[in-house]
C-alpha cells in the first residue's frame, strides 16, 4: 500500500501548495481514468485474477482521483477535506499496516480460523466494498459516507492480507 500512501500524501501537497497539478487532477479526464482504474480493479477482485492487494492498492489510487476529480469543481478549491481526507487515508493505512499486517505472525489458531469465516462472509466481499465505495462518491451532500467507506474497505484489506498471508 506504499503506493497509496505516497498518492495520498502528494495529493494533499498538491491541493495545499496550490499547484497548478491541482486543476489538472479536476478535469473531467480523470474521472474516467479514474472511474476505469477502479472498475477494473473490482472485476479483478470479482474474478480473483492476480495478487488482492495489487487490486486493493490499485482500487484506492484509482477511487481517490476519481473523488478529487469529481468532487473539487463541486465543493471547490479551498474545500479543506481536499488536505485532510488524504492524510487521514494515508495515516490510516500506515497504521492498519503496523498494528495489524505486521504482527499477524502472533495470531493463534482459533483467532486466524475466525478471521477466515469472517472474511468468507458473503456480505463483506471486497467487490461488495468497492462497489459501495464508488456508489458513495455520488453523495455529495453526505460527504463523510465516502471516507467512512473507504476506511472499512481498508480495514477489510487488513483482515484479508492477514488471512491470506498465514
Amino acid at each position: 500500500m506504499l503506493l497509496f500512501i505516497a498518492a495520498s500524501l502528494a495529493l494533499s501537497f498538491i491541493v495545499q501548495t496550490e499547484s497548478p497539478l491541482r486543476d489538472i487532477l479536476a478535469s473531467p479526464v480523470f474521472i474516467y481514468i479514474g472511474l476505469s482504474g477502479a472498475v477494473l480493479a473490482i472485476v479483478g477482485m470479482m474474478l480473483k485474477r492476480g495478487a488482492q492487494r495489487l487490486w486493493y492498492e490499485f482500487f484506492f489510487i484509482s477511487s481517490l482521483i476519481t473523488w478529487y476529480a469529481y468532487w473539487q469543481p463541486i465543493f471547490g478549491r479551498d474545500s479543506p477535506m481536499f488536505f485532510f481526507f488524504p492524510i487521514f487515508f494515508a495515516g490510516m493505512t500506515v497504521f492498519v499496516s503496523l498494528v495489524f499486517i505486521n504482527q499477524r505472525d502472533k495470531l493463534d489458531q482459533d483467532t486466524l480460523h475466525r478471521m477466515r469465516l469472517l472474511s468468507g462472509q458473503a456480505g463483506l466481499q471486497p467487490w461488495i466494498l468497492m462497489i459501495c465505495v464508488l456508489a458513495s462518491l455520488e453523495l455529495q451532500d453526505h460527504y463523510l459516507v465516502y471516507p467512512i467507506l473507504t476506511t472499512i474497505l481498508l480495514l477489510r484489506f487488513s483482515l484479508s492480507s492477514c488471512c491470506e498471508a498465514l
